[in-house]
């Protein structure tokens, strides 16, 4: 009994593991080193799991997050599509520059907003690209497929802007038309190529008098100006041209300035040179400001002749004054043909030039009269078909 004794006090400092080793100790140390093993792989499956955990719940998170965004966009848009369903629908896109109709509401912000379009330079006022004297000729067969593969960029409609700068005007090109087809063709030929290296933005309207009725320059051009302003609005710039006039030197630049542009100075017909000092026929240019200054051009020049005259003196009666670029530039060649029929002289011109100071207020751009039958967008111009009604049977007053 008292050795058991001795040897149960031998066994109770176990604890902290004295002795050497085999003995009782050395299992109590061994005991020790596998708990405490235990415990760090414990420790470690602890941390791992946590680990897991936190990563489970950011995956979560970012996929609600998404999904969140991605329904958030059909919510947002779906009440304004509601509202006005014809937004989407019926809006008619056929006019360059058309933008959709706003509903008045503020749109709702997108959740990855696309790309924003860059800021393009100012369009130099001296263009880089510019040839100068150009040769000139219509013997050359000009069918209306060549033209349109010779300018890939010109929209419908005869619809243009340089892809590079920013145009400081937009201009619209009036041409007052009827049966003069082969003429057209020769005229975007020539004509297109120029403006485009003249870096303009601009549109071509030819203006198509309907029916076999006496011509009316004038008129036609106070129609394409109305018409052209009610496809696009920010036209300033109005150059009016006939169309079998071709410039002979692309640095005669089809801009608006500070007064009234006569571009056709110098014609092959009249020898290249300017017929009177009052001369404004041919191709002309007048700023937005400028053409209503004036009233416009007068309506009620029925056949060839003096409307350009009365145009003249409209500008000087309004305080205005022609400018016209060096003769060397504005020189022009005329396609030959034969007076049109049904555009006979006009035997009252020269009366109703003397009364110009007297008819301008209530003749012009405030008092036309028209119909338009038909708006036709073909790839090098736009074609507005008008009826302008025809001559009166007696001389009107004034």
């Amino acid at each position: 009994m008292a050795v058991y004794v001795e040897e149960q006090r031998l066994c109770l400092p176990a604890a902290g593991c004295p002795g050497p080793l085999g003995g009782p100790a050395a299992a109590c140390g061994m005991s020790r080193l596998l708990g405490g093993t235990l415990e760090r792989v414990c420790k470690a499956v602890l941390l791992l799991c946590l680990l897991h955990f936190l990563v489970a719940v950011i995956l979560y998170f970012d996929v609600y997050a998404q999904h969140l965004a991605f329904f958030s966009r059909f919510s947002a848009r779906g009440p304004a599509r509601a509202l006005h369903p014809a937004a989407s629908s019926s809006t008619n896109f056929s006019r360059p520059n058309t933008t959709a109709p706003s509903s008045g509401l503020p749109e709702a912000p997108s959740a990855r907003p696309g790309p924003t379009a860059p800021v393009l330079p100012p369009c130099p006022d001296s263009p880089p690209g510019l040839v100068g004297r150009l040769l000139i000729e219509f013997t050359s067969p000009m069918p209306l497929e060549r033209v349109q593969r010779e300018n890939p960029g010109v929209l419908l409609g005869g619809r243009y802007a340089p892809p590079d700068c920013t145009p400081a005007q937009t201009v619209a090109v009036i041409i007052p038309f009827r049966h003069r087809e082969h003429h057209l063709r020769y005229w975007l030929h020539y004509l297109h190529p120029i403006l485009r290296r003249q870096r303009l933005r601009y549109g071509v309207y030819v203006i198509n008098q309907h029916g076999e009725d006496t011509f009316n320059r004038a008129k036609l051009l106070n129609v394409g100006f109305l018409e052209a302003l009610k496809e696009d609005a920010t036209y300033d710039c109005f150059i009016f041209s006939d169309v079998d006039l071709v410039p002979m030197d692309d640095r005669n630049l089809y801009r608006c300035g500070d007064q009234p542009r006569h571009f056709a100075i110098a014609m092959d017909k009249f020898g290249f040179r300017l017929p009177y000092a009052g001369y404004f026929g041919g191709v002309s240019g007048l700023s937005k400001a400028q053409f209503l200054r004036i009233n416009g051009f007068p309506n009620e020049y029925w056949g060839w002749g003096g409307e350009d005259d009365d145009i003249f003196n409209r500008i000087s009666l309004t305080g205005m004054k022609i400018s016209r670029p060096d003769i060397r530039i504005g020189r022009y060649r005329m396609i030959k043909h034969d007076r049109d029929k049904h555009n006979e002289p006009n035997p009252q011109r020269f009366t109703k030039i003397q009364n110009t100071k007297l008819t301008m207020k209530r003749d012009g751009i405030g008092s036309v009269r028209y119909q338009v039958l038909e708006v036709s967008r073909q790839p090098l111009f736009t074609n507005i078909t008008v009826d302008i009604g025809r001559p009166p049977s007696w001389p009107p007053r004034g």
